[in-house]
């Protein structure tokens, strides 16, 4: 009878025992509200900085890119500028190379016209009307002035011819000054002719030219003896 009191009460105080310990458990894994809440005010914290993060890289994004924008106009309009330059040192060297081809042959005659040109009481600028050769148009056929397209070295020559008994004689002018002249004489009637040439330093706008002395007479016909020529040399 003892016996069977001890082990109903040995089996009341595991029970027991089992019901506190399973109570323990459940009571430990159960949050408290206070936790909760803590962790709430993390996360509430971490979403504002992760807010503000996001709201500085949205900013930042968007200075670079207004900034890449400028750059870009920036890079477009020194590209204009450039191309626009480059044309204009390309129509500058095209214009500038095209001065460069300059060389002129004329004869004072047309052909058909009549032979003699002077005696005139006054010296007179030669008309060399019959353009043989005028590459760049420095030479103006209705003046009978050349015109330097560009500073450089120029050669110019004149042939004077005549019949008869006048002498021949004509003056190569630069600007108002004579340069050379071609000069030739003699008593006896029949054919005579006087040449020279010079090559002389022009600058843009010099004028070269020949001018009949006064009181001398030239000759020509359809063989163009009487001749004004010329052509650069070189630019400087």
């Amino acid at each position: 009878m003892e016996i069977i009191v001890f082990f109903s009460l040995l089996l009341s105080v595991c029970t027991v025992s089992a019901n506190l310990a399973e109570a323990d458990k459940s009571s430990k894994q159960q949050p408290c509200p206070q936790d909760t809440q803590a962790v709430l005010r993390e996360l509430t914290a971490s979403v504002a900085v992760q807010k503000e993060q996001i709201t500085v890289l949205q900013k930042e994004t968007e200075e670079k890119t207004a900034k890449l924008k400028s750059e870009i106009d920036q890079l477009k309009l020194q590209s204009t500028d450039r191309a626009a330059n480059l044309e204009t040192e390309i129509d500058a060297l095209k214009q500038e190379l095209q001065a460069t081809h300059v060389a002129f042959s004329t004869a004072v005659v047309l052909p058909g016209s009549g032979p003699f040109i002077g005696p005139f009481n006054t010296e007179t600028t030669l008309i060399f009307k019959h353009v043989i050769t005028n590459i760049g148009n420095a030479y103006n056929p209705s003046t009978g002035i050349f015109t330097a397209p560009v500073r450089g070295a120029y050669h110019f020559e004149l042939h004077m011819f005549g019949h008869g008994g006048v002498a021949v004689g004509a003056y190569l002018y630069k600007n108002e000054g004579p340069v050379v002249i071609a000069y030739e004489h003699q008593t006896a009637g029949g054919e005579l002719s006087g040449s020279n040439g010079a090559s002389l330093l022009l600058e843009v706008g010099d004028q070269v030219f020949v001018r009949l002395l006064n009181g001398r007479r030239i000759y020509d016909n359809d063989n163009h003896h009487t001749t004004f020529s010329g052509h650069l040399i070189f630019t400087m």
